[in-house]
């Protein structure tokens, strides 16, 4: 699977893609990531990717045709069928990210995403380059490098091997593809305080009885996407 990430500040992506299980998994094969400078395909000697809003405002805007040239290099040099790929763009208005889009997302051959900065994104761009539009939460970030990240580790984990394991066989995720978040413990059984208080972990883990225990998890796990 190959992720291409759009960006005018490659640098951010530089120490996140080499440690952790995303940087093993480049190293076997497992998944691909490319990330782009905007600025490259810029046509004027100052790398210009953004300029003023038409009707005024605060900030600058995203422009549209260095994007556009992105966009366009980025899917001729892949060859990838339409359906097996997605073109999203990060921005306030898009439709909440959740486990169920990171699982059809999962199915793809390729996803390029597009990091807004500034004040916005020519919405030219959402309208004819974009396939959907991705918020990762009601809050207002400063570019959408920190949600391509997310976007790339809650799908890469679902890729057979990425994790140890094979998608399928992660008891968390249900039929209707959401996640069930429970409450995990690990050892000391019995944490004490230094005013000698003491957290004890739910006996019912100490069992031994895992339909016990899988109905616990059941019961205090919460569905989440």
């Amino acid at each position: 699977m190959k992720f291409n990430i759009i960006t005018i500040f490659p640098e951010l992506f530089d120490s996140y893609l080499k440690t952790s299980l995303i940087g093993k998994a480049r190293e076997n094969n497992l998944l691909e990531v490319k990330i782009h400078n905007l600025r490259d395909w810029t046509n004027d000697k100052h790398n210009t990717v953004d300029d003023k809003p038409f009707g005024g405002g605060l900030g600058m805007v995203m422009k549209v045709g260095p994007i556009y040239r992105a966009v366009k290099d980025i899917k001729k040099k892949n060859n990838i069928d339409k359906e097996k790929q997605k073109v999203v763009l990060f921005t306030p208005r898009g439709k909440k990210y959740n486990q169920k889009k990171a699982t059809e997302f999962s199915n793809l051959e390729n996803i390029i995403m597009i990091c807004g900065r500034y004040e916005g994104v020519d919405q030219r761009v959402a309208e004819h380059i974009a396939d959907l539009e991705l918020s990762i939460g009601n809050y207002d970030l400063m570019g959408g490098e920190l949600p391509a990240m997310i976007v790339l580790e809650s799908t890469a984990r679902l890729i057979p091997g990425v994790i140890g394991k094979d998608k399928i066989l992660d008891k968390r995720v249900t039929e209707d593809k959401k996640f069930i978040e429970y409450p995990q413990y690990t050892r000391p059984k019995t944490f004490k305080t230094k005013d000698e208080k003491k957290w004890e972990v739910p006996e019912v883990l100490l069992s031994g009885h895992h339909k016990k225990i899988e109905k616990w998890r059941k019961e205090k796990g919460e569905k989440i996407g």
